[in-house]
């Protein structure tokens, strides 16, 4: 049985009602009266409740599935699914956005190590190649699911710990440590997951990763941290406001 909700219909309001009925839903997933989990009442009884067409709240259950807030499961019934992360194309951490959206981020460090820069990674920090960098590999989590698979690169003068990583984001710690981010060159693309990737994000084999590139520098201009970074497709996207001239 699907959870039974009761949701307002103006059916004097010129807008349409399979919107009406869409955000009305949307409104009780983002409230919590929907939780990840539940069942959606079936179309059939949600037509004969509030007097709608079956064609009008299977329009408005799709607009949710094509959101990403409902799935159709066979054998199963439509049920309310995690939202995705949307984080807007900004100079700010995972970890702070996370927070500031109410979910609850936590971190694994994978692997933290001192190594000489390569060549590319020199160029990006605007160090010799061969200087000491430190790499940090962690994974990100949200409500206990797997979300981001990062791995960063820092001048080697930076001295994190473990558990400063595990416990906070990686820019409170350059906070900490009175670095001031100003500006970032960032790339966003998408590729196909390998093996270790998929595992660790709980993803099928090949499944389709966002990828982002960003360099971030200082109020000095200087380059304080190189981020290479994986997110699942299927829980994350980016947003951004584009502005005509």
């Amino acid at each position: 049985m699907g959870s039974v909700l009761r949701y307002d219909i103006d059916r004097s309001s010129p807008t349409p009602l399979y919107f009406q009925l869409a955000q009305a839903i949307e409104s009780a997933i983002a409230g919590g009266s929907l939780p990840a989990g539940s069942k959606l009442e079936n179309e059939v009884l949600l037509a004969q409740r509030y007097g709608l067409s079956r064609p009008t709240v299977r329009r408005a259950v799709q607009e949710l599935v094509d959101k990403g807030l409902l799935v159709r499961k066979r054998g199963v019934g439509t049920q309310v699914i995690q939202p995705h992360v949307r984080r807007s194309v900004e100079l700010t951490s995972l970890y702070d956005d996370l927070v500031q959206a109410g979910e609850a981020p936590t971190t694994e460090v994978l692997s933290m190590e001192r190594v000489p820069a390569s060549a590319d990674i020199a160029e990006e920090l605007d160090l010799a190649e061969g200087d000491e960098v430190v790499v940090l590999r962690r994974l990100r989590r949200s409500h206990g699911e797997p979300l981001a698979l990062m791995t960063n690169h820092l001048p080697g003068r930076f001295d994190p710990s473990v558990d400063e990583l595990a416990e906070r984001g990686l820019y409170q710690f350059l906070r900490s440590r009175g670095v001031h981010l100003r500006v970032a060159h960032q790339r966003i693309g998408a590729r196909l997951a390998r093996a270790e990737e998929a595992r660790l994000l709980e993803e099928p084999p090949r499944a389709a990763l966002l990828t982002m590139q960003r360099t971030a520098f200082d109020d000095h201009g200087t380059p304080v941290e190189l981020g290479r970074h994986l997110y699942r497709a299927s829980r994350y996207d980016f947003e951004a406001t584009l502005v005509g001239r």
